[in-house]
This record gives structure tokens, C-alpha cells and sequence, in this order.
């Protein structure tokens, strides 16, 4: 649209877009509305006759196969408010700090209690976990949820935590200021699609084998139902290497920063798979231009009932943020 377009030439575009069969999305900027138009690309033609309407500057086609993920529907970067006064993607970076897993209430209230006088912003923390061997600790489920809110209470943090399953989406947005999708789940598109109509911020991961075309195109899935809060998170693809769990693709930054709008963030938890290397990796990918962290802290990991050895204990992550101080800056953000 024009800049001064207004709404009623804005409300009139929509509602024409509508009539020709394609869902509307209209993206409202600093200058300027963008209006997507989702549905049949075999019809787009019919769409070239917006431009005769009111307050229509152009009809432009999106050639990237991720349309609403795209730089070309959005120039500035996007602003993610997940609650409590946390923005992601904004100059201040968000640290997302938290055990791998809920396993009791001491355990998530001293983790919270720590993480927070680190300098975290949002809390982590898995009720529902999605585990290699049915045998292995699967979480406490709603339990989880409860003491993961309970947190919340007392510290102020933001809580993210994973779903598994889109019959549970309801419930965990109940507890939860935003719901992760793990890596074995990016290309779930039942699930993704049930996000996408809750609203509500989605921390969306990428997958082990997961392209980064393909990465966004998951998230698309997403924006497609008509949530625009998607935060991207880059977690390690599988390689042949194997000194650490996953290897950390750096390059993922800097390409996902120019393809898309969305916000970017690292987690060198999953990606080293080990807990000496998360510090540097931490590092490494804000200077690489990430919009934040997820780190795996842990009082006690030896026994942990999930990814100890990739978790820090409280006094290692407030040593890691302390040396961030110096990276954020360099990349002209702050904590």
C-alpha cells in the first residue's frame, strides 16, 4: 500500500483479496501496510488487478517459496513481545536459561532463582519431553506445567517450554508465554498449524537433517494460520563428526538474517552436547549476529534425569554472562 493509505482503502483491498478466494495478511510497518495474499499460486494473475484499487501502490509476486518468512514481504527485522515486559529481536539480547527438564519443584525454583540473578530473561524448562528411548524420563507433564507457572510467580520470567503434542497445545499455552517446537517436530505440520492459530509466541527449532529452506518453510507453516510471533532457533545439524553431539552451523545466522525477518536465536547446548564447549559457542554465535541464547543450566546436572552433561551449573552460567557483556556490545546489543 502507500504510505498514506488509509484504513478504509486498506479494509477495501482486504476484503476484495477475500472475494477472489486468498486469506489476507496484512502486515502493518513504521511506513507503510503490506497485505499478503495466501492461497492458489495457479490464480495470482487475477491478483495484478489490485493495483487499479485506492491506496495501492504495487502488486508485487514473492519469489522465495517462504512468503511471509521473507525479506521480501518485510524489510525490518521482527519484534517478537513474548509477555513480562521480553521482547525478542529487539537491541537487547534474550537468554532463555533453564534445566533440559522439570524434575521437581526445588530443582526449577533454585534453577529459576539462579538463572534469573545471572541476568536470564526468560526461563526454559521441559514438562513434555521427546526422548530417543520410550524408557528414558518422558517428564512430568502437567505436574511440570504447574511448577514451571509457579516459577513464572515468583521470578518474573517468561517461561518457554516444548509441545509435543498438538491435543496438548491448549493446555501448555495455559502455562507457558511461549511453545517450543523441537527438532523432531519442525516438519510436524499438524502441530505447526495448531500453533499457528493459538497465537501465541512459538520458538520454532530447527531440525538435526532440516535445510534451511526447509527451516523456513516449517515456519511458515506458522505465519500461514495467522501468527506472525515465530522465533527461529539454530540447535545443530547431524555431520559426520562426532566429538560433539551436533555441530553448531554458525552459517546459519548470517544466511537466515538476510533470507527473513524473523528473529534468530542459538542454543550451543544441543549443539556441542557438551558443556565445556557451550560457553564459547554462546559467544561465537552473538558475534554472529543471533538475537539470543538458549542455555541448559542445571544446581545439580550429574543428576540430571535429561542432557546433564551439556548443562551448566548456576556459578558457569553467571561467568558465561559475564563474558557475554563484552560480545553483545562488539555486536552493537546489550543484556
Amino acid at each position: 500500500m502507500h504510505a498514506g493509505a488509509t484504513n478504509a482503502e486498506i479494509d477495501g483491498v482486504i476484503a476484495e483479496i477475500e472475494r477472489l478466494g486468498y486469506r489476507s495478511h496484512p502486515i502493518h510497518g513504521v511506513e507503510r501496510t503490506i497485505i499478503g495474499c495466501i492461497g492458489d499460486e495457479r490464480g495470482k494473475a487475477r491478483l495484478t488487478a489490485l493495483e487499479s484499487m485506492p491506496g495501492v501502490e504495487a502488486c508485487v509476486p514473492i519469489l522465495k517459496p517462504f512468503k511471509l518468512a521473507s525479506r521480501e514481504v518485510r524489510k525490518e527485522n521482527s519484534v517478537i513481545d513474548v509477555g513480562l515486559g521480553v521482547r525478542v529481536g529487539d537491541t537487547r539480547l534474550a537468554v532463555m536459561a533453564g534445566p533440559c527438564s522439570v524434575e521437581s519443584e526445588t530443582q526449577i525454583m533454585q534453577s529459576a532463582r539462579a538463572v534469573k540473578a545471572a541476568g536470564a530473561n526468560i526461563l526454559r524448562g521441559g514438562a513434555y519431553k521427546p526422548r530417543t528411548s520410550p524408557y528414558s524420563f518422558q517428564g512430568m507433564e502437567v505436574d511440570g506445567l504447574k511448577l514451571l507457572a509457579k516459577a513464572r510467580a515468583e521470578t518474573g520470567l517468561p517461561v518457554v517450554t516444548e509441545v509435543l503434542d498438538p491435543h496438548d497445545a491448549e493446555l501448555v499455552a495455559e502455562h507457558a508465554d511461549i511453545l517450543q517446537v523441537g527438532a523432531r517436530n519442525v516438519q510436524n505440520f499438524a502441530l505447526l498449524r495448531r500453533l499457528g492459530k493459538l497465537r501465541k509466541p512459538v520458538l520454532l527449532k530447527r531440525g538435526m537433517m532440516t535445510t534451511l529452506q526447509e527451516f523456513l518453510m516449517a515456519a511458515e507453516y506458522i505465519l500461514s494460520e495467522g501468527n506472525p510471533r515465530v522465533i527461529l532457533c539454530e540447535r545443530g545439524i547431524r555431520t559426520f563428526e562426532t566429538a560433539t553431539r551436533n555441530t553448531l552451523d554458525l552459517n546459519a545466522i548470517p544466511v537466515l538474517k538476510e533470507w527473513t525477518h524473523l528473529p534468530v536465536i542459538v542454543d550451543p547446548s544441543h549443539g556441542t552436547g557438551y558443556w565445556q564447549y557451550v560457553t564459547p559457542m554462546a559467544y561465537a554465535g552473538i558475534a554472529a549476529g543471533a538475537d539470543g541464547l538458549m542455555i541448559e543450566v542445571h544446581p545439580d546436572p550429574a543428576h540430571a534425569l535429561s542432557d546433564g552433561g551439556q548443562s551448566l551449573k548456576p556459578a558457569r552460567f553467571e561467568s558465561l554472562m559475564q563474558g557475554l557483556k563484552k560480545f553483545a556490545e562488539a555486536a552493537g546489543r546489550a543484556l
